[in-house]
């Protein structure tokens, strides 16, 4: 393992969510469909209680893994991951609030993850039932400890809401037994998931159990992925030996950047291969930087961050632009029609950004987490929290998606659940989880950040002195929020707001005083001097609508606007503007007015605008060509914002515009 390099300079802390309570008219009714009907709704999908739905077999597995009953293992080798997520989610729901009925679901079945768990410590369902004996053969393709750090990250979540241990203790005993089987110790495996989580979760499950030698496990599995001789050679020769035909090598289905093993961490400079892994493993990255205070992996994480956003990434935030395996391309290779953008990527990229923020205050980490929490994620869930989008594309003509096996993948509505179903507990836990986005603190230094606009509270300590932060605002409808102190008696420290990227114009009053706005760092103003209980920072940030142009390189924007206003993306739908929307030209200078819809999708706020379509003349005879030009006629227009696109008709959607 490589040596710890410089210092980094101050890190911050996320303010932890049980101590954030969201009170936010735009959130707040998003984290009580979580509650109230996400929860219930795929703990149902969990045990195959949804008529029409795809099967999930994912309690049932863990039954026949205890031995409580007969029959098959059903669904993909990482099924389990999926109750990991959901118990996740409902570790965040009671750090909000106790539900004796919900908790006693949840400690039941986490007696039952204690039943299904062997007596090493080994706690998997498709190997335990499917495969005995074969267990760590194929971690290339089978997610073991990917399975292992879902199950990990609902530990630590259940623990910090309810200071149960039996899950924890669960999960350390299973963490303890994969430090005996992978290392570079003589007998150990000197391996690593084709699919990076258990790294990230790892790290989590140290800072939850104090115990280092899972963070050592989780430098580990990071620094080991690359190195040469490449591990999953070395796998596919055993595999072959145990299969009997002489130890060649079968063939590999992919290349190492898919699994981002291509190269070690350190050597990597590009964002490569399947986009979930790449941003899980980044995550991971990240968080072992500020760990062991390691300014060469911050580098590396910096370089692959900036190849993400300024090459790789749509205007929405999504990632992953193929659907042949869910990956990165090439610079600037971002279609729209085609765009595969998997919700868990967009969730993925939250992650890693909120990380880079803690590691450096910068507001570009902000403004992409937040752009991709209210486009790249919240399209990925229906307005009701029943049905879910994997794909995210940002065009679709429905009778081509339906029709076309090049576009298999795209979909014009929401699916009740999946088959493969890593999206919709994904995205009930990072609505669950908000909280822990929006502030964080440097306690050393007395200073407390905000990221994110959402109507909240949040109690903190700042040199020992406790501090309440209630913020109020109708975000992101409106540019306006303020930001009210409680203190017991008068303390001195900072206070930094974010003033996002998007923003052109922003003004900021302490206790009704302007403070000045011009000398940023890094995207926020620095607010230093003595608090006291009641005051008050109100900020107003101008939020007209912007015409988004893409860089000349991405060929599927080119002669295209999209919309854009305050930190929410915009489309056009079939149900407002009719069919054929590619044929629908805005001018260049083209103007549109917002006025907020109360009645219409849950309350959005819409754009209208003016734009032409062709006029195709009665008598054309229905020629397929012409030489002759045709008549444009003017028509009004309506935008909605991407988030809450297919949840009205089926039908057409665009977010890049024409553009005379």
């Amino acid at each position: 393992m490589s040596t710890i390099e410089n210092r980094l300079g101050k890190t911050l802390t996320p303010v932890p969510l049980r101590q954030v309570t969201i009170q936010d008219p735009f959130w707040s009714a998003r984290e009580r469909n979580v509650i109230d009907t996400v929860i219930p709704y795929q703990w149902d999908a969990l045990n195959d209680a949804i008529p029409g739905a795809e099967p999930s077999h994912t309690i049932e597995n863990f039954r026949l893994a205890a031995g409580e009953a007969a029959g098959e293992y059903y669904g993909m080798v990482f099924q389990d991951s999926d109750l990991g997520k959901w118990l996740e989610t409902v570790g965040f729901a009671l750090s909000k609030e106790r539900s004796p009925e919900l908790e006693k679901i949840a400690d039941d079945v986490i007696d039952l993850l204690e039943r299904a768990q062997g007596p090493d410590g080994y706690l998997n369902t498709y190997y335990t039932v499917k495969e005995p004996g074969a267990r760590w053969t194929n971690l290339r393709d089978n997610h073991e400890l990917y399975c292992a750090g879902h199950l990990m990250e609902a530990a630590v979540a259940y623990y910090d809401a309810t200071g149960k241990r039996k899950l924890l203790d669960i999960m350390c005993r299973y963490a303890d037994y994969i430090g005996e089987v992978f290392g570079r110790e003589p007998g150990q495996k000197r391996g690593y998931d084709g699919h990076p989580e258990v790294e990230l979760a790892l790290v989590k499950l140290y800072q939850a159990s104090g115990n280092r030698a899972y963070l050592e496990l989780s430098r580990y599995f990071v620094e080991e992925r690359g190195q040469l001789p490449h591990f999953f050679d070395t796998e596919d020769q055993e595999r072959a030996a145990a299969q009997g035909d002489g130890g060649a090598a079968r063939k590999r289905k992919r290349g190492y950047d898919y699994f981002q093993a291509h190269l070690p961490v350190r050597e990597q400079k590009t964002a490569e291969g399947h986009s979930v892994r790449a941003v899980y493993l980044y995550s991971a990255m990240a968080d072992l930087a500020m760990q062991y205070r390691d300014a060469g992996l911050r580098e590396v994480c910096r370089e692959l961050w900036n190849d993400v956003v300024e090459r790789k990434m749509y205007v929405t935030g999504g990632i992953g632009s193929s659907a042949y395996e869910e990956r990165f391309t090439v610079p600037y290779d971002l279609p729209n029609d085609r765009a595969y953008t998997e919700t868990c990527a967009a969730i993925g990229l939250m992650f890693w950004a909120q990380r880079m923020l803690q590691m450096e205050q910068d507001r570009r980490y902000a403004d992409v987490m937040e752009l991709a929490l209210y486009n790249g994620v919240l399209s990925g869930i229906s307005l009701d929290g029943k049905s879910y989008f994997y794909v995210n594309p940002l065009e679709v003509w429905p009778d081509t998606a339906n029709f076309r096996d090049d576009m298999r993948t795209v979909k014009g509505t929401r699916q009740p659940w999946f088959g493969c179903a890593c999206c919709p507990p994904n995205i009930a836990r990072l609505i669950a989880s908000l909280g822990q986005y929006i502030y964080s603190v440097n306690e050393e230094q007395r200073e407390l950040h905000v990221h994110l606009y959402a109507g909240s509270r949040a109690e903190a300590a700042l040199g020992g002195q406790p501090v309440t932060l209630t913020q109020t605002t109708e975000y992101p409808w409106n540019g306006q929020a303020a930001l009210e102190l409680g203190l017991a008696q008068p303390a001195e420290f900072t206070v930094c707001v974010r003033i996002p990227g998007w923003c052109r114009k922003a003004a900021v009053t302490v206790n009704g005083t302007g403070t000045d706005t011009g000398q940023l760092e890094k995207g926020y103003v620095r607010i230093t001097r003595t608090w006291s209980d009641g005051d008050r920072i109100e900020l107003s940030f101008d939020m007209p609508v912007e015409i988004v142009r893409a860089h000349p390189n991405v060929r599927a924007a080119a002669g295209r606007i999209a919309l854009q206003r305050g930190p929410v993306v915009y489309c056009l739908e079939e149900a407002d503007n009719g069919p054929n929307l590619q044929d629908i030209v805005v001018e260049r200078d083209v103007e549109f007015e917002a006025e907020f819809e109360a009645g219409l999708l849950g309350g959005v706020t819409v754009l209208r605008g003016m734009g032409t379509r062709s006029v195709v003349p009665p008598d054309s005879g229905g020629s397929l060509y012409t030489t002759q030009a045709y008549d444009r006629t003017a028509v009004p227009l309506q935008a909605v914002p991407y988030f809450a696109w297919s949840n009205r008709m089926p039908g057409e959607m665009t977010v890049w515009i024409r553009s005379s």
